[in-house]
């Protein structure tokens, strides 16, 4: 996958709301996880983040070796 999602997301000063279970936070705290999928920004709150960090990190690209 070439596509860098890093460069194109923007910081939002809008209130995040977790894709899982519909906490709202004011703003974007820290704490919280944001990716993109199909072209659509989704925030995890921390708990959320915490119960699927395996499944999270099982879709990382892989690290680059030399």
């Amino acid at each position: 996958m070439n596509q860098k999602t890093y460069e194109q997301a923007d910081l939002t000063t809008e209130n995040a709301q977790c894709a899982q279970c519909g906490a709202t936070a004011d703003g974007t705290p820290p704490t919280w996880t944001c990716t993109i999928g199909n072209g659509t920004r989704q925030h995890l709150c921390d708990t959320c983040t915490r119960l699927n960090l395996r499944t999270i990190e099982s879709h990382l690209d892989p690290i680059a070796t030399r």
